[in-house]
C-alpha cells in the first residue's frame, strides 16, 4: 500500500488498478487487489484569513451609486439589502404620494424612496442613511443635492412615511421611530396596511422623542405640518 505523505482519504476499490484523481487535481495510479483500502493524498491548500467588513461613511456610501444587487440602507455603517416591496406596499405607498401632494403649499415636495442622511455621527465616522417610503422635503434641498451631490438631509424633512411591510414591524415602529426622532424630523407617519389599515402620526415633542394619539381607522386628518384629510381604507 503506498504510504501517505499528508494528511488524506481512504477509498474502497473493487477493480484491479484506477487512476484517480484527487479533489485536488493530484492524478495517481495504482494496481490494487480487488476490495483493497488504499489512500490517495491530498495537497492542503491555506485559505486567507477572512478580514472584518469596513464599516463605510455616508460619503462613501454615496459614492456607490444605484447598486446592482438591490435595495440598500447603511445603519451605524452597515450595509443593509432588503427584499422588493410587495405590490399592496407600492399601491399603499403610492395613495399617500398622491394624496400628500396634492395637499402640499408651494416650496415643499413629496418625495419617494430616496436616500435621506440622518446626521447621527460625524462625517468620517460610520453612519446612517434611511431611504423612506415617503417624505416630504423642500423644493431648494432637491435642488441642492443636484447641483452639490451629496443626499437630502435630515434637516431638510418635514414629514418621514413608512408602510409597515410583514418583515419591517420592529423596524418601522421601534427602530426608525427613535432614529428619525433622534435626527430632529418633526413627523414621522407610520401606515399599517394590515386591515383594518391604520396610520400613526407622530410628533415631536422635545426630550421626549416621538409622540402620538394613537392609530386612526377612520379618516385621518392633521393640520401640521400641512393640512391633510386621508381615508386609509383608501390604501389598500
Amino acid at each position: 500500500m503506498p504510504q501517505a505523505l499528508h494528511h488524506g482519504r481512504h477509498v474502497r476499490s473493487s477493480i484491479n488498478s484506477a487512476s484517480v484523481e484527487s479533489g485536488f487535481g493530484a492524478l495517481a495510479r495504482f494496481d490494487l487487489p480487488t476490495c483493497q483500502t488504499w489512500l490517495v493524498t491530498e495537497v492542503p491548500i491555506e485559505l486567507p484569513e477572512p478580514r472584518p467588513p469596513r464599516l463605510l461613511t455616508v460619503a462613501e456610501y454615496a459614492a456607490l451609486g444605484e447598486t446592482e444587487f438591490g435595495y440598500t440602507e447603511l445603519l451605524e455603517g452597515r450595509l443593509l439589502l432588503s427584499p422588493s416591496p410587495t405590490p399592496d406596499h407600492i399601491y399603499a405607498m403610492g395613495e399617500m404620494f398622491v394624496a400628500i401632494r396634492a395637499a402640499l403649499p408651494r416650496g415643499l415636495e413629496a418625495l419617494q424612496d430616496a436616500d435621506l442622511d440622518l446626521r447621527l455621527a460625524p462625517e468620517r465616522s460610520p453612519g446612517t442613511v434611511r431611504r423612506p417610503d415617503l417624505m416630504v422635503v423642500t423644493a431648494d434641498a432637491r435642488r441642492r443635492v443636484r447641483a452639490e451631490g451629496g443626499l437630502l438631509q435630515a434637516s431638510d424633512v418635514s414629514v418621514v412615511v413608512e408602510i409597515v411591510s410583514p418583515g419591517s414591524v420592529r423596524t418601522d415602529r421601534l427602530t426608525k421611530r427613535g432614529e428619525y426622532a433622534d435626527a430632529g424630523i418633526p413627523h414621522y407617519w407610520i401606515v399599517d396596511i394590515t386591515e383594518p389599515v391604520s396610520i400613526l402620526a407622530c410628533y415631536l415633542a422635545g426630550e421626549f422623542g416621538y409622540v402620538d394619539s394613537g392609530e386612526i381607522t377612520d379618516t385621518f386628518s392633521t393640520r401640521e405640518p400641512f393640512p391633510l384629510e386621508l381615508n386609509p381604507d383608501r390604501l389598500l
